[in-house]
């Protein structure tokens, strides 16, 4: 990598920024980004051609709040399970919206990528042989989620990051991308502030990876911290020219802590669902297992969506508790079975005075993960020439709904997926020469951001993203409809014109950061919007009452691309078919009888 200052320039908004040139940039720094970078090295790439950057302090990703596991069918419990068993699973989850091929590249990888773990030093729970455990998870004919207690997600960013530094992969934290630079279809860079500094940063980069996460703390209460999951990856790749897709299904997880009983700072927060998966039962406020009414056989351990809803239907019917959730109790199992197998859940209820062995929890469904994301190749290559898009911010593998534990799953196949095609582009070579466009790109935008910091308007920006995730929560949540959606779509028309009269600190501000988390909100908002009012049915995440049915000519997924007089043009694609293996266990019908665990 290396680093020169500023061009001259004759723009009179001109102001100075540093520019490094790196061959990758990796735009994220969880899973999807460390093991992308980690198969670069493999693949002969030199680190010092590479640069990931992250917004938070090194291994404080998002991928540390994932709890519960990570899927592969090792077979370690039940030999039966396969590849073809996971994928059928997952698009049997994903209402067959899934892209086939993307989700048997992940299945097919899954189980040596967590033997390659294992082999790296992630500390998963092992059988009483030494074997990787593996628990059931929902929706799952097999036990195939390999877990570390319910830490799974803080142990495999720890062991990515240890991975990456043995190979000396070079990291940049505390950087924000606001922007990705393109020339004639292509991309060329990207420009970014360091937000201890204030200090503009273009990255010289003929490939750029995007790996920055989801949307969904774009709703009102929501597994994600504030600050994250804001709809980065998503709406850089919009802006930059590449297509969205699947942008209406956001899933809701059953289990959120209910704020009111424990706490606004503890709203939404996830309560893993291996609490469920090890046996937790979900109870209403007069006693009753209600998932006897609504899913008699999978019980606690069908969809998500299923059993979000179900929880929406009883609080929707008055049987919820008095702080607004329902009870999950696993208080029937042995203290030391929970201590063991549920650690962090044991301690942070612990902390607030609740003993997870002896009494319930309570908990309500929660924005947890958009199946969503940037249109991607069997690469993960983007519609713009090198620019790569996996993890959270890609589309394809979870259609309609995720299953549990596909998201870490998929981080560290499309990573792998995504540094082998890297790696070969990168061989290949590139002679291309976009400096002049680049830089006048550049410096626009810098001084945009140099205008937005300091504007001393009438409204803080961390009110209008409140006022943005109480839009989605109302028109945009577990049900919509069209009457809702319309209001929803008007309301953010709203909040836009509000948006232009903002209140911005320095460039070192936490409102700098919220104004331009803000205009991705803005952005990705609108796509969830129009996106759910086009699909008019209801299949999977995606609830309509005003389309109650699932509608078999409706088997194709919604796009979202920039129209040619710059608004939001929609359109629709057909799902292609699974393989034969992939078909052939479809046809078996495996699936999950939750009464074995009794």
């Amino acid at each position: 990598m290396t680093e020169s200052s500023r061009p001259p320039s004759d723009d009179s908004r001109s102001v100075d920024y540093e520019t490094h040139a790196v061959d990758v940039l990796i735009v994220g720094a969880g899973a999807a980004g460390a093991r992308t970078a980690i198969q670069l090295v493999d693949r002969g790439v030199d680190p010092a051609d590479i640069l990931v950057v992250g917004k938070r302090r090194h291994g404080d990703a998002h991928t540390t709040w994932a709890r519960g596991g990570i899927n592969g069918a090792l077979g370690t419990h039940d030999p039966e399970d396969g590849w073809a068993v996971h994928a059928a699973d997952t698009l049997n989850e994903g209402h067959h919206l899934n892209d086939p091929a993307k989700v048997e590249a992940v299945t097919r990888r899954m189980p040596g990528l967590l033997r390659e773990l294992d082999a790296w030093g992630m500390p998963f729970s092992r059988t009483d042989e030494g074997d990787i455990d593996q628990r059931y998870f929902g929706a799952q004919s097999f036990r195939r989620t390999a877990f570390a207690g319910d830490h799974t997600g803080e142990s495999l960013l720890e062991t990515l990051v240890e991975r990456a530094q043995s190979l000396s992969i070079p990291y940049r934290e505390n950087v924000f991308v606001s922007k990705l630079l393109t020339d004639e279809g292509r991309i060329v860079g990207a420009a970014a502030t360091d937000l201890d500094t204030g200090d503009f940063l273009l990255f010289e980069a003929d490939t750029v990876v995007l790996a920055a996460g989801g949307y969904t703390s774009l709703y009102r209460r929501h597994s994600s911290r504030d600050d994250e999951n804001t709809g980065d990856g998503p709406a850089l790749a919009y802006d930059a020219g590449a297509r969205l897709m699947d942008m209406e299904f956001v899933q809701f997880h059953p289990t959120g802590m209910v704020g009111a009983r424990y706490g606004d700072e503890w709203d939404g927060r996830l309560v893993t669902e291996a609490v469920r998966g090890e046996g937790g039962h979900l109870y209403n406020a007069q006693g009753d297992r209600f998932m006897e009414r609504y899913s008699p056989d999978q019980m606690e351990l069908d969809a998500r969506d299923v059993v979000a809803r179900a929880i929406d239907a009883e609080l929707a019917a008055g049987r919820g508790t008095e702080y607004g959730g329902v009870y999950l109790d696993i208080s029937h199992r042995d203290p030391a079975f929970i201590r063991e197998r549920l650690p962090r859940m044991d301690e942070r209820f612990a902390d607030l005075g609740v003993d997870l062995a002896t009494e319930p929890v309570e908990v309500a469904p929660t924005a947890h993960y958009g199946m969503g994301g940037v249109v991607v190749d069997d690469d993960g290559e983007t519609d713009i020439e090198g620019l790569y898009a996996v993890g959270e911010t890609m589309a394809g593998v979870h259609g309609a709904n995720r299953l549990g534990g596909n998201s870490l799953a998929e981080t560290i196949a499309y990573g792998q997926v995504a540094g082998d095609a890297i790696a070969a582009r990168l061989a290949e070579g590139n002679d291309a020469d976009a400096d002049a466009t680049l830089h006048t790109a550049a410096r626009r935008h810098f001084a945009d951001l140099a205008t937005l910091a300091g504007s001393d308007g009438s409204t803080p920006p961390e009110t209008l993203l409140d006022d943005l995730r109480e839009i989605l929560w109302d028109h945009a949540g577990i049900h919509r409809d069209e009457a809702g959606l319309v209001a929803g779509l008007d309301a953010l028309t709203a909040l836009r014109g509000r948006a232009i009269d903002l209140d911005v600190g320095d460039r070192t501000s936490r409102s700098f950061e919220f104004a331009l988390n803000l205009q991705f909100g803005l952005l990705v908002a609108e796509a969830v919007l129009r996106s759910a009012h086009e699909r008019t049915e209801s299949r999977g995440a995606h609830h309509r009452p005003d389309y109650p049915d699932t509608d078999p000519d409706w088997r194709r997924n919604v796009v979202v691309e920039r129209g040619t007089l710059g608004a939001m043009a929609l359109s629709t694609t057909p799902v292609d078919e699974p393989s034969a293996a992939v078909r052939d266990a479809l046809d078996a019908g495996y699936e999950l009888d939750y009464h074995q665990l009794e």
